[in-house]
Formats: structure tokens, C-alpha cells, sequence
């Protein structure tokens, strides 16, 4: 299954690699584009349930490690000032 991860950066300025279990994350952010913040966790919460399923599928267990990386994103929101945006600004295989 192909991996990757996608380069965010927070409304705070802090820049993090976040990983996905699978490419869906591409059906659901554009490098360059910002997102309101809540926007950005619903669109990562859906393409990591996704990806985590995709998991169970193929190897009979939910992944583990994108569903660490949600809760890691939804800390982090949590953590931002209301209506901020995060950037995503890149993808790598």
C-alpha cells in the first residue's frame, strides 16, 4: 500500500509532516491551498478513516499510525487560534 506524507503548516506558524497510510489524502487537500481550520480537520479526519479502512481491508486491522496522526491533528487545531488557516504545503511519496 503506498504511503505518504503531507507538509502542513499551523495558523501559529509551525510547520508539521503529518502521515497517511495511503495517497486518499490527494482526493482530499491541494499543496498551496489554505484551509479554515475546521475544514482542514474534517478533510484530514475523513482521508485518515479512509486510509485507516483501506488498511483493515488489505490486512484485516485498522492502521494504527493514521489514526495517531488524526488524533496528533486534532491536538494541534485545538491548540490554534479560532479562524485560522493551514497551509498544505506539499506532498511526498
Amino acid at each position: 500500500m503506498p504511503e505518504m506524507h503531507f507538509h502542513v503548516r499551523w495558523p501559529d506558524g509551525r510547520r508539521e509532516a503529518c502521515y497517511s497510510p495511503s495517497l486518499v489524502v490527494k482526493d482530499f487537500l491541494t499543496p498551496g491551498e489554505s484551509y479554515a481550520l475546521g475544514e482542514f480537520v474534517m478533510k484530514t479526519r475523513a482521508a485518515l478513516n479512509i486510509a485507516s479502512e483501506r488498511v483493515r481491508e488489505k490486512y484485516g486491522f485498522a492502521c494504527s499510525s493514521a489514526l495517531d496522526q488524526l488524533a496528533r491533528i486534532e491536538a494541534a487545531a485545538r491548540r490554534q487560534a479560532p479562524g485560522g488557516q493551514v497551509t498544505v504545503e506539499s506532498f511526498e511519496p
